[in-house]
Protein backbone atom coordinates (compact mmCIF):
# COMPACT_ATOMS: atom_id res chain seq x y z
CA UNK A 1 0.00 0.00 0.00
CA UNK A 2 1.31 3.43 -0.92
CA UNK A 3 1.17 4.70 2.67
CA UNK A 4 4.48 2.92 3.24
CA UNK A 5 6.09 5.05 0.53
CA UNK A 6 5.95 8.15 2.71
CA UNK A 7 9.14 8.80 4.73
CA UNK A 8 8.61 8.07 8.40
CA UNK A 9 5.68 5.67 8.00
CA UNK A 10 7.53 2.32 8.15
CA UNK A 11 9.83 3.42 10.99
CA UNK A 12 6.93 4.65 13.13
CA UNK A 13 5.02 1.40 12.69
CA UNK A 14 8.04 -0.79 13.45
CA UNK A 15 9.24 1.28 16.41
CA UNK A 16 5.86 1.33 18.15
CA UNK A 17 4.87 -2.30 17.53
CA UNK A 18 6.56 -3.83 20.63
CA UNK A 19 4.65 -1.40 22.86
CA UNK A 20 1.40 -2.17 21.10
CA UNK A 21 2.06 -5.88 21.50
CA UNK A 22 2.47 -5.27 25.23
CA UNK A 23 -0.89 -3.50 25.29
CA UNK A 24 -2.38 -6.58 23.64
CA UNK A 25 -0.97 -8.72 26.45
CA UNK A 26 -1.64 -6.69 29.58
CA UNK A 27 -5.41 -7.09 29.96
CA UNK A 28 -5.51 -10.86 29.66
CA UNK A 29 -2.20 -11.14 31.51
CA UNK A 30 -3.67 -9.24 34.46
CA UNK A 31 -6.74 -11.49 34.45
CA UNK A 32 -4.72 -14.73 34.43
CA UNK A 33 -2.29 -13.41 37.06
CA UNK A 34 -5.11 -12.55 39.45
CA UNK A 35 -7.21 -15.65 38.74
CA UNK A 36 -4.28 -18.00 39.34
CA UNK A 37 -3.30 -16.12 42.52
CA UNK A 38 -6.71 -16.02 44.22
CA UNK A 39 -8.85 -18.44 42.12
CA UNK A 40 -11.79 -16.02 41.80
CA UNK A 41 -13.26 -14.96 38.46
CA UNK A 42 -15.16 -12.07 40.08
CA UNK A 43 -12.04 -10.69 41.80
CA UNK A 44 -9.98 -11.10 38.63
CA UNK A 45 -12.58 -9.03 36.79
CA UNK A 46 -12.58 -6.47 39.60
CA UNK A 47 -8.78 -6.10 39.48
CA UNK A 48 -8.93 -5.70 35.70
CA UNK A 49 -11.61 -3.06 36.21
CA UNK A 50 -9.53 -1.12 38.73
CA UNK A 51 -6.58 -1.15 36.35
CA UNK A 52 -8.73 -0.03 33.45
CA UNK A 53 -10.46 2.74 35.36
CA UNK A 54 -7.15 4.11 36.67
CA UNK A 55 -5.77 4.16 33.14
CA UNK A 56 -8.93 5.53 31.55
CA UNK A 57 -9.51 8.35 34.02
CA UNK A 58 -5.99 9.66 33.41
CA UNK A 59 -6.02 9.23 29.61
CA UNK A 60 -7.34 12.75 29.11
CA UNK A 61 -4.58 14.12 31.36
CA UNK A 62 -1.87 12.37 29.40
CA UNK A 63 -3.35 13.48 26.08
CA UNK A 64 -3.50 17.08 27.32
CA UNK A 65 0.21 16.85 28.14
CA UNK A 66 0.88 15.85 24.52
CA UNK A 67 -1.07 18.86 23.22
CA UNK A 68 0.89 21.13 25.55
CA UNK A 69 4.44 19.75 25.64
CA UNK A 70 4.72 17.61 22.50
CA UNK A 71 5.38 13.88 22.27
CA UNK A 72 8.87 13.01 23.50
CA UNK A 73 8.92 14.17 27.12
CA UNK A 74 5.62 12.60 28.24
CA UNK A 75 6.50 9.30 26.55
CA UNK A 76 9.93 9.17 28.17
CA UNK A 77 8.39 9.74 31.61
CA UNK A 78 5.48 7.33 31.40
CA UNK A 79 7.14 4.41 29.59
CA UNK A 80 9.77 3.53 32.26
CA UNK A 81 7.17 4.04 35.02
CA UNK A 82 4.74 1.69 33.32
CA UNK A 83 7.38 -0.97 32.67
CA UNK A 84 8.40 -0.86 36.34
CA UNK A 85 4.76 -1.17 37.48
CA UNK A 86 4.30 -4.29 35.36
CA UNK A 87 7.39 -5.85 36.93
CA UNK A 88 6.04 -5.13 40.40
CA UNK A 89 2.72 -6.72 39.48
CA UNK A 90 4.42 -9.92 38.28
CA UNK A 91 5.87 -10.58 41.76
CA UNK A 92 2.85 -9.92 44.02
CA UNK A 93 0.24 -12.49 45.07
CA UNK A 94 -2.03 -11.13 47.81
CA UNK A 95 -5.35 -9.48 46.99
CA UNK A 96 -4.38 -6.14 48.46
CA UNK A 97 -1.06 -5.92 46.64
CA UNK A 98 -2.64 -7.06 43.37
CA UNK A 99 -5.16 -4.23 43.61
CA UNK A 100 -2.48 -1.67 44.46
CA UNK A 101 -0.18 -2.81 41.66
CA UNK A 102 -3.07 -2.79 39.16
CA UNK A 103 -3.94 0.76 40.25
CA UNK A 104 -0.36 1.98 39.81
CA UNK A 105 -0.21 0.23 36.45
CA UNK A 106 -3.25 2.11 35.23
CA UNK A 107 -1.98 5.48 36.44
CA UNK A 108 1.38 5.02 34.68
CA UNK A 109 0.02 3.86 31.29
CA UNK A 110 2.05 5.64 28.55
CA UNK A 111 0.18 7.49 25.74
CA UNK A 112 1.54 5.36 22.88
CA UNK A 113 -1.57 5.18 20.67
CA UNK A 114 -2.52 8.75 21.57
CA UNK A 115 0.88 9.83 20.24
CA UNK A 116 0.79 7.84 17.00
CA UNK A 117 -2.58 8.98 15.66
CA UNK A 118 -1.72 12.73 15.45
CA UNK A 119 1.68 11.92 13.93
CA UNK A 120 0.05 10.55 10.78
CA UNK A 121 -1.01 14.05 9.77
CA UNK A 122 2.69 14.99 9.59
CA UNK A 123 3.53 11.95 7.45
CA UNK A 124 0.74 11.54 4.86
CA UNK A 125 -1.41 14.07 2.96
CA UNK A 126 -5.12 14.38 3.74
CA UNK A 127 -6.19 12.27 0.75
CA UNK A 128 -4.36 9.27 2.20
CA UNK A 129 -5.41 9.70 5.83
CA UNK A 130 -8.11 7.02 5.67
CA UNK A 131 -5.58 4.57 4.24
CA UNK A 132 -3.06 5.55 6.92
CA UNK A 133 -5.61 5.10 9.70
CA UNK A 134 -6.60 1.74 8.20
CA UNK A 135 -2.98 0.58 8.20
CA UNK A 136 -2.41 1.93 11.69
CA UNK A 137 -5.56 0.27 13.04
CA UNK A 138 -4.69 -3.04 11.41
CA UNK A 139 -1.18 -2.94 12.91
CA UNK A 140 -2.60 -2.17 16.34
CA UNK A 141 -5.09 -5.00 15.96
CA UNK A 142 -2.31 -7.37 14.93
CA UNK A 143 -0.89 -6.84 18.39
CA UNK A 144 -4.21 -7.97 19.85
CA UNK A 145 -3.84 -11.21 17.89
CA UNK A 146 -0.31 -11.98 18.96
CA UNK A 147 -0.69 -10.50 22.45
CA UNK A 148 -3.44 -12.80 23.81
CA UNK A 149 -1.85 -15.88 22.22
CA UNK A 150 1.56 -15.03 23.68
CA UNK A 151 0.27 -14.10 27.14
CA UNK A 152 -1.97 -17.18 27.31
CA UNK A 153 0.97 -19.43 26.43
CA UNK A 154 3.27 -17.78 28.98
CA UNK A 155 0.63 -17.52 31.72
CA UNK A 156 -0.22 -21.23 31.46
CA UNK A 157 3.42 -22.31 31.23
CA UNK A 158 5.67 -23.53 34.04
CA UNK A 159 6.87 -19.94 34.48
CA UNK A 160 3.68 -17.78 34.52
CA UNK A 161 5.59 -14.71 35.77
CA UNK A 162 7.34 -14.58 32.39
CA UNK A 163 4.11 -13.24 30.84
CA UNK A 164 4.19 -9.90 32.64
CA UNK A 165 8.00 -9.69 32.56
CA UNK A 166 7.90 -10.02 28.77
CA UNK A 167 5.16 -7.39 28.65
CA UNK A 168 7.31 -4.99 30.67
CA UNK A 169 10.28 -5.45 28.35
CA UNK A 170 8.19 -4.91 25.22
CA UNK A 171 6.58 -1.70 26.45
CA UNK A 172 9.99 -0.27 27.34
CA UNK A 173 11.56 -1.11 23.98
CA UNK A 174 8.61 0.15 21.93
CA UNK A 175 8.02 3.32 23.92
CA UNK A 176 11.63 4.47 23.95
CA UNK A 177 12.04 3.62 20.25
CA UNK A 178 9.00 5.74 19.38
CA UNK A 179 10.31 8.69 21.38
CA UNK A 180 13.59 8.61 19.43
CA UNK A 181 12.01 9.01 15.96
CA UNK A 182 12.53 12.30 14.14
CA UNK A 183 8.79 12.64 13.37
CA UNK A 184 8.08 12.43 17.10
CA UNK A 185 10.69 15.07 17.89
CA UNK A 186 9.44 17.41 15.17
CA UNK A 187 5.72 17.18 15.97
CA UNK A 188 4.35 20.43 17.35
CA UNK A 189 1.01 20.95 19.10
CA UNK A 190 -1.61 22.88 17.12
CA UNK A 191 -1.56 26.61 17.83
CA UNK A 192 -4.83 27.90 19.25
CA UNK A 193 -6.18 31.24 18.01
CA UNK A 194 -8.26 31.93 21.10
CA UNK A 195 -11.59 31.54 19.31
CA UNK A 196 -11.96 27.79 19.83
CA UNK A 197 -14.76 26.49 22.02
CA UNK A 198 -14.08 23.92 24.71
CA UNK A 199 -14.16 20.30 23.72
CA UNK A 200 -17.18 19.58 25.94
CA UNK A 201 -19.17 22.35 24.27
CA UNK A 202 -19.04 20.60 20.89
CA UNK A 203 -22.40 18.80 20.43
CA UNK A 204 -20.87 16.12 18.21
CA UNK A 205 -18.23 15.29 20.83
CA UNK A 206 -20.88 15.02 23.54
CA UNK A 207 -22.91 12.65 21.36
CA UNK A 208 -19.87 10.47 20.71
CA UNK A 209 -19.13 10.36 24.43
CA UNK A 210 -22.64 9.09 25.19
CA UNK A 211 -22.22 6.47 22.49
CA UNK A 212 -18.80 5.60 23.91
CA UNK A 213 -20.23 4.94 27.38
CA UNK A 214 -22.71 2.42 25.97
CA UNK A 215 -20.17 0.66 23.73
CA UNK A 216 -17.51 0.73 26.43
CA UNK A 217 -19.76 -1.08 28.89
CA UNK A 218 -20.57 -3.77 26.34
CA UNK A 219 -16.96 -4.20 25.26
CA UNK A 220 -15.68 -4.45 28.83
CA UNK A 221 -18.25 -7.08 29.71
CA UNK A 222 -17.33 -9.08 26.61
CA UNK A 223 -13.58 -8.98 27.32
CA UNK A 224 -14.07 -10.64 30.71
CA UNK A 225 -17.01 -12.87 29.74
CA UNK A 226 -14.90 -14.74 27.16
CA UNK A 227 -12.12 -15.93 29.52
CA UNK A 228 -14.75 -16.49 32.23
CA UNK A 229 -16.73 -18.72 29.84
CA UNK A 230 -13.66 -20.75 28.87
CA UNK A 231 -12.65 -21.05 32.52
CA UNK A 232 -16.10 -22.28 33.58
CA UNK A 233 -16.12 -24.82 30.74
CA UNK A 234 -12.52 -25.86 31.55
CA UNK A 235 -11.36 -24.74 28.09
CA UNK A 236 -8.96 -21.94 29.02
CA UNK A 237 -6.73 -22.85 26.09
CA UNK A 238 -9.40 -21.53 23.71
CA UNK A 239 -9.27 -18.01 25.14
CA UNK A 240 -6.35 -16.84 23.04
CA UNK A 241 -7.76 -18.51 19.93
CA UNK A 242 -11.14 -16.79 20.27
CA UNK A 243 -9.56 -13.36 20.69
CA UNK A 244 -7.00 -14.05 17.96
CA UNK A 245 -9.64 -14.98 15.36
CA UNK A 246 -11.72 -11.94 16.24
CA UNK A 247 -8.66 -9.71 16.00
CA UNK A 248 -7.57 -11.26 12.69
CA UNK A 249 -10.98 -10.49 11.22
CA UNK A 250 -10.70 -6.99 12.66
CA UNK A 251 -7.50 -6.47 10.66
CA UNK A 252 -9.33 -7.47 7.50
CA UNK A 253 -12.12 -5.05 8.39
CA UNK A 254 -9.64 -2.21 8.94
CA UNK A 255 -7.98 -2.81 5.59
CA UNK A 256 -11.34 -2.99 3.84
CA UNK A 257 -12.25 0.36 5.41
CA UNK A 258 -9.10 1.82 3.86
CA UNK A 259 -10.36 0.75 0.45
CA UNK A 260 -13.69 2.52 0.84
CA UNK A 261 -13.86 5.25 -1.76
CA UNK A 262 -14.16 8.94 -0.98
CA UNK A 263 -17.72 8.90 -2.29
CA UNK A 264 -18.65 7.55 1.14
CA UNK A 265 -18.01 10.25 3.75
CA UNK A 266 -16.71 9.32 7.22
CA UNK A 267 -20.15 9.85 8.77
CA UNK A 268 -22.03 7.77 6.20
CA UNK A 269 -19.48 4.98 6.43
CA UNK A 270 -19.63 5.11 10.24
CA UNK A 271 -23.44 4.90 10.38
CA UNK A 272 -23.84 2.19 7.74
CA UNK A 273 -21.17 0.00 9.28
CA UNK A 274 -22.83 0.49 12.67
CA UNK A 275 -26.00 -1.14 11.34
CA UNK A 276 -23.99 -4.12 10.09
CA UNK A 277 -22.15 -4.41 13.41
CA UNK A 278 -25.45 -4.52 15.31
CA UNK A 279 -26.80 -7.27 13.04
CA UNK A 280 -23.82 -9.65 13.19
CA UNK A 281 -23.56 -9.31 16.98
CA UNK A 282 -27.11 -10.42 17.76
CA UNK A 283 -26.32 -14.20 17.89
CA UNK A 284 -23.56 -13.79 20.52
CA UNK A 285 -25.73 -14.93 23.43
CA UNK A 286 -26.42 -18.27 21.69
CA UNK A 287 -22.74 -19.20 21.33
CA UNK A 288 -20.53 -21.49 23.42
CA UNK A 289 -16.72 -21.85 23.57
CA UNK A 290 -15.85 -23.46 20.27
CA UNK A 291 -16.76 -22.93 16.64
CA UNK A 292 -19.92 -20.88 17.31
CA UNK A 293 -18.20 -18.26 19.46
CA UNK A 294 -15.21 -18.19 17.10
CA UNK A 295 -17.49 -17.64 14.08
CA UNK A 296 -19.65 -14.91 15.57
CA UNK A 297 -16.65 -13.32 17.26
CA UNK A 298 -14.92 -13.21 13.88
CA UNK A 299 -17.88 -11.46 12.23
CA UNK A 300 -18.03 -8.96 15.06
CA UNK A 301 -14.30 -8.36 14.71
CA UNK A 302 -14.70 -7.71 10.99
CA UNK A 303 -17.20 -4.92 11.56
CA UNK A 304 -15.35 -3.50 14.59
CA UNK A 305 -12.17 -3.20 12.52
CA UNK A 306 -13.91 -1.06 9.92
CA UNK A 307 -15.74 0.92 12.57
CA UNK A 308 -12.50 1.87 14.29
CA UNK A 309 -11.22 3.58 11.14
CA UNK A 310 -14.43 5.51 10.48
CA UNK A 311 -14.66 6.44 14.17
CA UNK A 312 -11.23 8.08 14.09
CA UNK A 313 -12.24 10.06 11.00
CA UNK A 314 -15.45 11.27 12.64
CA UNK A 315 -13.72 12.39 15.84
CA UNK A 316 -11.02 14.15 13.83
CA UNK A 317 -13.67 16.01 11.83
CA UNK A 318 -15.78 17.27 14.73
CA UNK A 319 -13.08 18.08 17.31
CA UNK A 320 -12.06 21.72 17.96
CA UNK A 321 -8.65 23.01 16.94
CA UNK A 322 -5.80 22.46 19.40
CA UNK A 323 -7.07 19.06 20.54
CA UNK A 324 -5.22 16.72 18.17
CA UNK A 325 -4.40 14.35 21.03
CA UNK A 326 -6.73 15.44 23.84
CA UNK A 327 -9.96 15.00 21.83
CA UNK A 328 -9.27 11.32 21.31
CA UNK A 329 -7.89 11.15 24.84
CA UNK A 330 -11.15 12.37 26.31
CA UNK A 331 -13.10 9.95 24.13
CA UNK A 332 -10.95 7.08 25.35
CA UNK A 333 -11.28 8.29 28.94
CA UNK A 334 -15.04 8.05 28.75
CA UNK A 335 -15.20 4.81 26.77
CA UNK A 336 -12.31 3.21 28.64
CA UNK A 337 -13.81 4.05 32.04
CA UNK A 338 -17.10 2.51 30.94
CA UNK A 339 -15.20 -0.56 29.68
CA UNK A 340 -13.50 -0.88 33.06
CA UNK A 341 -16.86 -0.87 34.80
CA UNK A 342 -17.98 -3.40 32.21
CA UNK A 343 -14.99 -5.63 33.05
CA UNK A 344 -16.03 -5.65 36.68
CA UNK A 345 -19.65 -6.36 35.74
CA UNK A 346 -18.50 -9.06 33.33
CA UNK A 347 -16.78 -10.98 36.10
CA UNK A 348 -19.66 -10.51 38.53
CA UNK A 349 -22.42 -11.34 36.03
CA UNK A 350 -20.52 -14.33 34.65
CA UNK A 351 -20.28 -15.79 38.13
CA UNK A 352 -23.79 -14.82 39.31
CA UNK A 353 -25.67 -15.52 36.07
CA UNK A 354 -23.76 -16.76 33.02
CA UNK A 355 -21.31 -15.51 30.37
CA UNK A 356 -24.09 -15.83 27.79
CA UNK A 357 -26.09 -13.27 29.77
CA UNK A 358 -23.07 -10.99 29.43
CA UNK A 359 -22.96 -11.58 25.67
CA UNK A 360 -26.61 -10.51 25.44
CA UNK A 361 -25.72 -7.23 27.16
CA UNK A 362 -22.86 -6.72 24.69
CA UNK A 363 -25.18 -7.21 21.70
CA UNK A 364 -27.75 -4.83 23.21
CA UNK A 365 -25.08 -2.15 23.72
CA UNK A 366 -24.24 -2.12 20.01
CA UNK A 367 -27.91 -1.83 19.04
CA UNK A 368 -28.36 1.08 21.46
CA UNK A 369 -25.18 2.73 20.18
CA UNK A 370 -26.40 2.49 16.58
CA UNK A 371 -29.71 4.06 17.60
CA UNK A 372 -27.96 6.95 19.37
CA UNK A 373 -25.76 7.73 16.36
CA UNK A 374 -28.69 7.39 13.93
CA UNK A 375 -30.85 9.85 15.88
CA UNK A 376 -28.02 12.32 16.51
CA UNK A 377 -26.21 12.20 13.17
CA UNK A 378 -27.08 15.86 12.48
CA UNK A 379 -24.69 16.79 15.29
CA UNK A 380 -21.90 15.04 13.37
CA UNK A 381 -22.48 16.94 10.10
CA UNK A 382 -18.86 18.15 10.00
CA UNK A 383 -17.90 14.53 9.30
CA UNK A 384 -20.34 14.31 6.39
CA UNK A 385 -17.90 15.94 3.97
CA UNK A 386 -15.21 14.66 1.63
CA UNK A 387 -12.47 17.13 2.60
CA UNK A 388 -10.24 17.25 5.63
CA UNK A 389 -9.90 19.79 8.37
CA UNK A 390 -9.37 23.35 7.30
CA UNK A 391 -6.83 24.25 9.98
Amino acid sequence: MRVFRYPGAPSMILASFPARLAYGMIGLGLYFKTYHAVHSIAFAGFVAGVNGIAGSLTTSLRSSLLDRFGMRTPIRIFVPSYAAAILILSFVHSRGLLLLAALLLGLAAPPINLSIRPLWRNIVPQEDMRRALAIDTSVMTTSTILGPVLVTFLSLSKHPASALITCSLLIFIGGISLSMLSVTKEWKPEVKTGNEIGIFRVPGIRLMMIEGIIIGLGAGIFQIAVPAFTSIRHQEHLTGTIFAVSSACSIVGSLLAGLVGKRLTPLRAFVRNYYLWAMVGLPLCFTTPGWSLILVGGLVGLTVGSQSVFYLEVVEAVRPRGTAASALGWMWTVEGSAASVGAWLGGSFSQAFSPQFCFAITSASVVIGAFIVHRGRALLKDADTFGGRND
